[in-house]
C-alpha cells in the first residue's frame, strides 16, 4: 500500500487580518464536497488521497497509468460504492473493534515478513500514515462483512452439487496447479439490447488485441475494467485449479503465462483473464487432532468478571488436588452441552476453536490441566486427553469443494449485488472539483517543467 499527499500588502495589520481568511479559504477548498451519497459525502481530500495511493502502487508495479481524469472517475465510483456499503454496515450495527483491527494489522505485517513497528515505518517511508492505513483496513473489513451477510445469504451449495463436482474432478484426473490471475470485465449496460451487447463485445475484442500487441494487461484493467478489483490491476491472487471461477476454469490450464484468454461471455458481459504466474501445489492430508474437555465459567449479571476469574482459579486448585474433572464439569461448567458429558468436546481439528483456546490446547501436555484461559466466551480450564494424526483427505476435499462452489457463486452474485446497491443509492455529483483539480495538476506540471 503506497501513497503521496498534496495540495504585496503594505500594512502588517492588513496581512494579519487576511491570514485567517486565506487559511479558511484553503480549508474550504481542501474539504470541497465532490459527491453526496445517501446520508454521506465524499470530500476532495478523500478522493485525492485514494487516487494518490493507487497511482503510487501502480507506479511501483510499473503499470502504465491512465489519464488522471479517467482515474479520478473510476476512483470516485469506487468510493461511492464503498460509502453505500459502509452506511449499510452502520445501519446493521456492525463494528470493528480496536483489538480486532490491531490483530489484522499485525497479521498483514507478518505476511509481509515485518514486525508491526517495521510495517509502520514502511508505510511512513511511502507517505502513508499508520492511522490512515488502519482506517482503510477497518473500512475494508466492514465492507467484506456486509458483502458476506448480504450476498452470502443468497447462496446455497447443495450436496448434489458437491457430489457432481467431485465426480467431474475425478474423471478429469484432478490437478494441484496454482495460478496467479488477472482479470478484466466489460459490462453489458443493457443485456436485452443487441446493440449494447455488440458494443461491449467489440470493446472487449479491441482490448484483447491491444494486450496481444503489447499493452500491459494490468494497465488495461485499471483503465477499462468494470470489475470491482479493476484498480488493483485486476489481480485475483493465487487460485488452485479447483477454485477457479466457472467461466474461466476450462481455459486457464491451457494458457501460457502472459497470454490473454479469448473473450469470454456470460449474462453480465464479456471477460478476459491472464495467467500472470503458475506454480505447483500440494494438498494437506494429515492433521493433528486433540481429544479435549473443558470447564467454562462465564461472567454474567449474576457474577462479575473478577468473581468468574476467582471461581475458575478455585476450580483449578481443586483439580490439582485430585478432584474429578468430569464431575466438576457437570456441576460447575456454564457450557451446559459439554458439561452434561463431563466437559467432553470430542476430537477437535485445527482452527475449530477460538484462538485463545486453540493456542492453549496446542501447547498443552497430554493429561495436564491448562488454564485459566480467557476467551470471548469466558474463563476455561481444559485438558487434552489424547492426540492423534488423522488422514482428513476426504473431509478436506469436500470442504474445499463446498468452498470452491460457494466462492464461484459468491463472485458472480457479488457483481450483481454491487450493481443493485449502486443503482438504488441517491448520488449527487457536485460541479467544479474536476475543473479545479485538473487546473491544479496543470499548474504543478507547468511549475515542475
Amino acid at each position: 500500500m503506497k501513497a503521496t499527499f498534496r495540495h504585496c500588502v503594505t500594512s502588517l495589520m492588513l496581512v494579519l487580518a487576511l491570514l485567517p481568511l486565506a487559511a479558511q479559504a484553503e480549508r474550504q477548498l481542501l474539504d470541497q464536497v465532490v459527491a453526496i451519497v445517501d446520508d454521506d459525502v465524499i470530500l476532495a481530500t478523500e478522493l485525492d488521497a485514494r487516487i494518490n495511493t493507487i497511482v503510487t502502487r501502480l507506479q511501483v508495479q510499473e503499470t502504465t497509468l491512465p489519464p488522471r481524469s479517467l482515474l479520478q472517475e473510476r476512483v470516485l465510483d469506487q468510493l461511492i460504492t464503498e460509502s453505500v456499503q459502509l452506511q449499510m454496515a452502520g445501519k446493521m450495527g456492525m463494528r470493528i473493534s480496536d483489538n480486532e483491527l490491531n490483530e489484522t494489522m499485525g497479521s498483514i505485517a507478518g505476511r509481509n515478513g515485518m514486525s508491526l513497528e517495521q510495517f509502520e515505518q514502511q508505510l511512513a517511508s511511502e507517505g502513508v500514515s499508520y492511522r490512515d492505513a488502519r482506517e482503510q483496513i477497518r473500512n475494508e473489513l466492514l465492507t467484506s462483512r456486509v458483502q458476506q451477510r448480504q450476498v452470502g445469504s443468497r447462496i446455497r451449495v447443495t450436496d448434489r452439487e458437491v457430489e457432481n463436482y467431485q465426480q467431474a474432478q475425478q474423471a478429469g484426473g484432478g490437478n494441484t496447479a496454482e495460478y496467479r490471475l488477472a482479470y478484466i470485465f466489460i459490462e453489458t449496460e443493457d443485456p436485452s439490447s443487441d446493440a449494447s451487447v455488440q458494443a461491449a463485445r467489440s470493446k472487449a475484442e479491441t482490448l484483447r488485441q491491444q494486450i496481444v500487441e503489447g499493452r500491459d494487461f494490468r494497465a488495461v484493467a485499471v483503465a477499462e475494467s468494470d470489475a470491482s478489483n479493476a484498480l488493483e490491476g485486476g489481480d485475483m491472487g493465487w487460485r488452485v485449479e479447483s477454485q477457479l471461477p466457472s467461466l474461466v476454469a476450462p481455459v486457464v490450464p491451457d494458457l501460457m503465462a502472459g497470454q490473454p484468454s479469448d473473450v469470454l461471455q456470460n449474462s453480465s458481459g464479456f471477460h478476459l483473464v491472464m495467467v500472470m504466474e503458475q506454480r505447483g501445489g500440494e494438498q494437506q492430508k494429515l492433521v493433528q487432532q486433540n481429544r479435549v474437555r473443558h470447564i467454562l465459567v462465564q461472567p454474567s449479571e449474576a457474577i462479575t468478571e473478577a468473581e468468574a476469574e476467582d471461581k475458575v482459579r478455585d476450580l483449578f486448585e481443586k483439580l490439582q488436588n485430585g478432584a474429578d474433572f468430569a464431575e466438576l464439569a457437570k456441576a460447575e461448567s456454564d457450557d451446559t452441552v459439554s458439561g452434561s458429558d463431563g466437559g467432553n468436546l470430542g476430537w477437535v481439528n485445527p482452527g475449530q476453536m477460538v484462538p485463545e483456546f486453540e493456542q492453549a490446547m496446542q501447547n498443552a501436555t497430554v493429561g495436564q490441566i491448562e488454564g485459566p484461559v480467557r476467551s470471548q466466551f469466558g474463563w476455561h480450564l481444559l485438558q487434552v486427553q489424547e492426540r492423534r494424526q488423522k488422514d482428513m483427505s476426504d473431509e478436506f476435499r469436500e470442504s474445499e469443494t463446498r468452498q470452491t462452489l460457494y466462492q464461484r457463486k459468491f463472485e458472480n452474485e457479488l457483481q450483481n449485488w454491487l450493481r443493485e446497491i449502486r443503482d438504488e443509492a441517491f448520488v449527487e455529483f457536485k460541479p467544479g472539483y474536476a475543473e479545479s483539480s485538473n487546473a491544479e495538476a496543470a499548474n504543478i506540471d507547468e511549475n515542475a517543467s
